[in-house]
């Protein structure tokens, strides 16, 4: 659960791909001699960064992989904050993210599951382990969801972000409204 007044300061969300995003399964292959590497996004927790971003919350794709999955993954769901760093240097890329949109790290939230994550948990405002995370990241974060990553946990932190504000549902009842057909007169 988070407190509200701590949800009403959120404006960032920075997101970690493999175990978070996806289950940290890689499938790896090759097609007309060029490698290949193919990755599973669950949909619910694409709509969960869709309604953040309604509310206003800026999110943010910050990897230790470099995989054109994630490039077309990010630019489908209009998220422009993406960086790919094959050192799994996280700090130095959320830090740039930061400045450039003026937002302070206490208000940032960030989703992780291993090491890698741990510089930019230790830093922000609102630290999430995912159901699936190392137990030393469990420890480090003030909020633990139950579900795993590429299971819906994003989608899990979403909701209970924007209900803690008090948005949730302002936003989804406008997204049902949005993809709702008028209704035809009946003669």
């Amino acid at each position: 659960m988070i407190h509200p007044t701590l949800a009403r300061t959120i404006r960032f969300v920075g997101l970690d791909v493999d175990g978070v995003l996806t289950d940290g399964g890689i499938y790896l292959g090759a097609a007309d001699g060029q490698p290949v590497e193919l990755k599973r996004y669950d949909i619910q927790d694409g709509l969960g960064i869709y309604l953040m971003q309604k509310a206003g919350i800026r999110c943010a794709i910050i990897t230790g992989r470099v995989s054109e999955s994630v490039r077309l993954r990010a630019a489908e769901l209009g998220i422009e904050d993406l960086a790919q760093d094959p050192n799994a240097q996280k700090l130095p890329a959320f830090l740039a993210m930061l400045d450039r949109h003026g937002i302070a790290p206490s208000e940032a939230a960030f989703i992780g599951d291993d090491f890698p994550d741990m510089a930019v948990l230790r830093l922000v405002g609102l630290p999430v382990a995912v159901g699936n995370a190392v137990p030393e990241v469990r420890a480090a974060c003030a909020m633990q969801l139950t579900r795993s990553g590429g299971a819906g946990a994003v989608r899990e932190f979403a909701e209970e972000l924007l209900k803690a504000r008090g948005e949730w549902v302002s936003v989804t009842e406008r997204y049902v409204a949005e993809r709702s057909l008028p209704l035809v007169e009946r003669s």
